[in-house]
């Protein structure tokens, strides 16, 4: 976290930023700064930022203030190992009251439940310092446990980042070991390791100003945790280089402090803060969005904004569609094969709702996979409603212009209902995975057996299934009509 604003955007390459809009914003109180990686402990979600406080959730949706953490400081990071959750803050540094003086200091326990008789912090010890004079300001930290190694990253736009290593038994640093520099001209890092590569996180831009903040979140990758770190265009974040993850977009300004949720299942999402929700007063705000991996890349995905859509299978290309009677669009078949050049044309009009509705029946109907072919009853209207679970809303689905709900039933099936009525079988998650595509649950989970997905089992049968990650059965796209 950097202090300084007006200051510090000297320092700052303003550029162009690209990403996607801000479909939905979570529940509840989501006002945090600074916060750190989302924890699951004793059935909750945590997340601390700077200052004694932080945030709980039981879904991922909705948050409220909870969590307890000693010490105060700044820009706190959170990793579980074993039995024991480490928490790593900051105090002094970031240029308050003019200061770059800061000790990154560790401390762990074994619950992060402050009602749990295993609650209780533990202190490890200073593992990083600096001393106010030289080119470097140590805060900001953040873990990365890979290939059975403990890193710890932590600096700011006052000099270098640096990285160390620790002993993932106690919380330590290792003895002997040296920091490293590994970029400039960022702050609030985090790491990933994914397919051989280490990616170093960063935020670029200034903050602490509100709507007037330009917090992006950019990375680089390379081979060994110590860098060279470059971006996708081989600039070394050592030189200012760093590739796009993430930038404001419509009402949420200034995202940074990049924290990465697995899922698993090819499912991601990482947390952030916004540095203001222009719906909040513009105050600072968590956020959750959908994790892309493109060409080897971390990107921003998106939830599904309301909208009307053919929804298509990717393993058939097959529209969800109600199981109804085909209704053909009149047109004269000389004039559309054989009429000469010369012949006036003009538009011929889609197949309407009420001319493809008009023989359907009362009451549920089947739902398959067709050839998309524009028709009303292949068209989808996704709007979010009420709830929502890590960062994702609840929808209802339904066919555009009715009031015909998709819906899972109790015993498994898949229907189109008549009419919408916001039971749990009428709510679907809509995730979106790590290659683009989207996974569709239903609220209502069968008792036994795991949890099931809309899957295609052919080329013309969907049905709720269990998800399989390395299959494009339960892969589907949202196409607009």
């Amino acid at each position: 976290m950097n202090i300084l604003t007006a200051a510090a955007s000297c320092l700052v390459l303003m550029a162009a930023c690209s990403g996607v809009a801000h479909a939905q914003q979570l529940a509840g109180e989501p006002y945090i700064h600074d916060p750190s990686t989302m924890t699951l402990s004793d059935g909750k979600y945590y997340t601390f930022g700077t200052g004694r406080g932080g945030l709980v959730s039981e879904d991922g949706w909705t948050w409220h203030a909870g969590g307890e953490r000693p010490g105060g400081g700044v820009a706190p990071d959170v990793i579980k190992i074993g039995e024991r959750y480490y928490v790593a803050y900051a105090v002094g540094g970031g240029g308050m009251s003019g200061g770059h003086a800061s000790q990154v200091k560790i401390m762990w326990t074994r619950t992060l439940d402050p009602k749990s008789p295993d609650f209780g912090y533990h202190d490890v010890g200073v593992v990083a310092s600096s001393d106010g004079v030289e080119n470097h300001d140590a805060i900001d930290p953040a873990f990365l446990m890979a290939d059975g190694h403990l890193w710890l990253s932590y600096g700011t736009y006052f000099g270098s980042i640096r990285i160390i290593e620790l002993d993932p038994a106690t919380g330590q640093r290792m003895a002997g070991n040296q920091p490293v520099d590994i970029a400039i001209d960022m702050e609030a890092t985090a790491l990933m390791y994914r397919d051989g590569w280490y990616y170093l996180l960063g935020t670029h831009g200034t903050c602490c100003d509100g709507p007037n903040s330009s917090y992006n979140i950019r990375v680089g990758r390379s081979r060994s945790p110590t860098g060279l770190y470059v971006d996708n265009m081989g600039i070394p974040l050592l030189k200012g280089g760093g590739k796009l993850v993430v930038a404001g977009r419509g009402r949420v300004y200034g995202p940074g402090h990049f924290g990465l949720i697995d899922l698993g299942g090819g499912m991601e999402k990482f947390s952030m803060h916004y540095e203001a929700d222009m719906d909040r007063s513009g105050r600072s705000v968590l956020g959750i969005q959908p994790l892309l991996w493109r060409d080897g890349w971390p990107a921003a995905g998106a939830n599904i904004p309301a909208g009307t859509y053919e929804i298509q299978s990717e393993r058939s290309g097959g529209a969800l569609e109600l199981d109804v009677d085909f209704v053909r669009i009149n047109f004269e078949r000389q004039r559309g094969f054989f009429g000469p050049p010369t012949t006036p044309v003009g538009p011929i009009a889609n197949l309407t709702l009420e001319q493809d509705s008009a023989a359907w029946p009362q009451g549920p109907l089947a739902v398959d996979l067709g050839d998309y072919m524009i028709k009303p009853h292949q068209q989808w209207s996704v709007e979010p409603v009420a709830g929502g679970y890590m960062g994702a809303p609840y929808y209802k689905i339904l066919i555009a212009g009715t009031t015909r709900a998709l819906a899972a039933t109790a015993d498994g099936k898949l229907v189109a209902d008549a009419a919408f009525s916001g039971t749990a079988g009428q709510l679907w998650r809509i995730d979106q995975l790590t290659d683009g595509s989207y996974r569709i649950t239903p609220r209502l989970q069968p008792t036994s057996g795991g949890e099931v997905a809309l899957v295609a089992a052919g080329a013309s049968t969907p049905v709720l299934a269990r998800f399989d990650p390395a299959s494009d059965a339960g892969r589907w796209t949202f196409q607009t009509p």
